[in-house]
């Protein structure tokens, strides 16, 4: 049976719930999306804009899974940016350098557009800051600004040292930190919610409570659930961590991690006091804290990840010692919502663009910067299913490590390596 949203924040501010209808009996499309999370609404929307006949199909309701759950930070960093360029390099040369710098900025000017375009409540902001834990970090801040002062991003960093950071967030945890107006947060779930909205505008069909039992692959490839068939003439499997269809071809390459996010009550006066510019943050770790405030005035915080596949027993336990250490002003404050979304991994951190056939197509693995990633991948499957397929060959040509016995070892690898980062973390 479908699941209900989780109990969440975003859950608890809905600008407005989907009410899509059950998939039954056949319908035909030119593309048929499996997943209404944000890589497969984006999709939608770009092909919509195109005049192509577009189908999503949801197991659960649209935005149920890490779309609308996340931090609902969108940055300019890229998980496996150094392994990107590399790979890229053997398609690209040294162009490599420029498609990737590109990508870092993409999906900010994706979703600021679709917004305003669209005119969707997604409380949308500017303003985030990238904090040095340790005096180490600031070699790669110092880099990355110069980098942005060198391809014309000057105007929109700022580099802190550590008093300077003490007056743009309140709190003694770091050294210094990146400050940068061009990136954005948002309410997620409110974002998907309204561009499935535009989807269905522009003529996409969504269907929820509509689990997907196979794919049939060929000349005219279907989407198959209990109750209907979507035939199209090309399939896109967006799922990411929830989906498990096509296990043989995909399986061993991308793992689950439960990402936990506690919510306060609001704060009043003290959320002024303690993130005067109403930055989004996140740390250099690894494994990092972030945070942001909600536009009703409320502290969203997350950290960690359980890299075992499985969900934390309370993640509201686990996160208020590292928010009240960031934030020793807000002890003992309430919170009102906790919950855990799954992200999907991958061992070299670079989004998985392929496809298992010649018309079924497949991307996934954000490996946790999926707002603006899945915009990105987005437009960049709507050009392929249009016949451009310059960007999608060159991430498909991308290679990835397939970890044997799948899931039963991939996790627990995953989670070996996690607590060695965070042992080498502890020393500041």
């Amino acid at each position: 049976m479908p699941s209900p949203r989780c109990d969440s924040y975003y859950t608890a501010t809905i600008h407005e719930e989907s009410n899509y209808p059950q998939l039954a009996g056949d319908v035909t499309v030119d593309v048929a999306i499996v997943g209404g999370g944000f890589t497969g609404v984006a999709t939608a929307v770009e092909l919509a804009e195109r005049g192509y006949r577009v189908a999503i199909v949801e197991a659960n309701r649209i935005g149920w899974g890490a779309s609308g759950r996340n931090g609902g930070q969108v940055t300019g960093s890229l998980s496996g940016e150094a392994a990107m360029r590399k790979q890229m390099r053997r398609t690209l040369g040294e162009a490599a350098e420029d498609f990737v710098w590109d990508l870092r900025w993409r999906g900010q000017r994706i979703i600021r557009e679709r917004v305003d375009k669209y005119a969707i409540p997604c409380d949308l902001k500017q303003g985030h800051l990238q904090a040095a834990w340790k005096p180490s970090h600031m070699a790669a801040l110092q880099a990355d600004f110069e980098a942005c002062q060198i391809r014309g991003m000057g105007e929109h960093v700022e580099l802190l040292d550590a008093s300077q950071v003490r007056d743009v967030v309140r709190t003694e945890c770091y050294h210094g930190g990146l400050l940068n107006r061009y990136n954005l947060h948002l309410h997620p779930l409110n974002l998907c919610l309204g561009e499935a909205r535009v989807a269905e505008k522009l003529g996409a069909k969504l269907f929820e409570n509509s689990p997907v039992t196979r794919i049939d692959h060929g000349p005219s490839p279907a989407v198959v659930t209990e109750h209907g068939t979507v035939r199209a003439d090309r399939v896109l499997l967006a799922g990411n961590a929830y989906h498990r269809l096509e296990r043989r071809r995909l399986g061993g390459r991308l793992f689950p991690a439960s990402l936990g996010i506690v919510t306060t009550a609001p704060l009043g006066g003290l959320a002024d006091a303690i993130n005067p510019q109403d930055l989004a943050v996140y740390d250099c770790r690894f494994v990092l804290d972030y945070y942001r405030l909600t536009a009703d005035g409320r502290l969203l915080f997350g950290g960690g990840a359980n890299y075992s596949g499985k969900d934390s027993p309370d993640i509201a336990a686990e996160l208020r010692p590292r928010l009240e250490a960031t934030f020793p002003q807000l002890k003992g404050t309430p919170i009102d919502y906790a919950w855990q979304g799954m992200a999907g991994i991958v061992v070299n951190r670079i989004p998985m663009l392929g496809r298992l056939s010649d018309n079924v197509y497949y991307a996934q693995g954000y490996s946790g910067h999926g707002v603006a990633t899945s915009h990105i991948v987005g437009e960049i499957m709507a050009k392929a299913m249009a016949g451009h397929m310059e960007e999608f060959d060159t991430f498909a040509a991308c290679r990835h490590l397939k970890v044997p016995f799948g899931d039963a070892l991939g996790n627990p690898l995953l989670a070996i390596g996690m607590w060695y980062y965070q042992l080498l973390e502890r020393w500041r």
